[in-house]
């Protein structure tokens, strides 16, 4: 049956949200960050969670993902093992993306943020001229 909290095999992707210092537990989701010339493309692994509560920010240069996870299936639970949790997790960004074109998309439980480089922070080839 279901556990008090979430499972206790999910210790490592649990934490507590330091900063309110609530009691709530948070999952923190799996993510990858590539960069490119263009700029960072991070996807997390979001299952559960809906456009409408997904909330990404930036402040400060701290990039926040954060959402609870929406449990709506149809019928009545007869037997669970799992809960879901809400997400959330940060990152410090560079002051070298533009935070105002950032970009974001959720498709089948998957959270893709493209956030371009400024102009002056992409790499650009110097022409030489000969004198």
């Amino acid at each position: 049956m279901a556990m008090n909290g979430l499972t206790e095999g999910n210790e490592r992707n649990v934490q507590s949200r330091e900063e309110t210092r609530s009691s709530e537990k948070y999952i923190k989701p799996a993510v990858n960050i590539i960069e490119t010339e263009e700029g960072l493309t991070l996807i997390a692994d979001v299952p559960g969670a809906v456009k409408e509560s997904l909330d990404v920010n930036v402040e400060k240069g701290i990039l926040t993902i954060s959402a609870p996870a929406s449990e709506d299936m149809p019928g009545t639970k007869v037997y669970t093992e799992f809960e879901l949790g809400s997400y959330y997790r940060q990152f410090s960004i560079p002051e070298s993306l533009d935070h105002e074109k950032a970009k974001a998309d959720l498709a089948n439980g998957i959270l893709t943020l493209r956030v371009p480089k400024m102009e002056r922070a992409k790499p650009r080839k110097i022409e030489i001229k000969v004198a």
